[in-house]
């Protein structure tokens, strides 16, 4: 007999608050540490474009995935109990469309800045997003959602 589900994928730490630390830190290193621009500051119209195109990505993704949660009547917030399994929409190409669209907003204001550190920074952001609350949330939801969880793990990958 297995056991029942927990109540919530037990995350404590909300994911945005996760990213916009790691940015800040990157943030912080690089006016406060050493300068490390990506590009000659003559050439960062360059970066200016491919964040922006990031940005509206990250925007999407974010909207496309707060979309899927509304119409399933289940709260987004991983710290929350959910109701239905969210499986159509942008939840088709990722299971995780919510931090994608985090990680390349944050990948966007990195390159507007033009600044390696929060690019570097972003690595530590990820393992822990992956580990700390993907982790966590898998877990719960195979608890919660069985075999229909697991089939749709198979078939969508963690991340794109």
């Amino acid at each position: 007999m297995s056991s029942p589900a927990p109540a919530t994928p037990g995350v404590r730490v909300p994911p945005p608050l996760i990213f916009l630390a790691g940015l800040s830190a990157g943030l912080a290193l690089e006016y406060f540490h050493a300068s490390l621009p990506l590009l000659d500051p003559a050439r960062a119209w360059w970066l200016d474009l491919h964040a922006f195109g990031l940005g509206v990505v990250a925007i999407w993704l974010l909207g496309s995935a707060l979309g899927g949660f509304r119409r399933n009547g289940t709260d987004p917030r991983p710290w929350r109990e959910d109701s239905a399994l969210v499986v159509e929409g942008i939840y088709r190409h990722t299971r995780n469309p919510m931090y994608l669209g985090m990680a390349l907003a944050y990948a966007a204001v990195a390159l507007a800045f033009n600044t390696l550190w929060p690019v570097l920074t972003l690595v530590p952001v990820l393992l822990l997003v992956r580990y700390y609350v993907i982790g966590r949330e898998e877990r719960y939801l195979t608890a919660l959602f069985g075999d229909a969880y697991r089939d749709y793990c198979r078939q969508v990958r963690r991340w794109f």
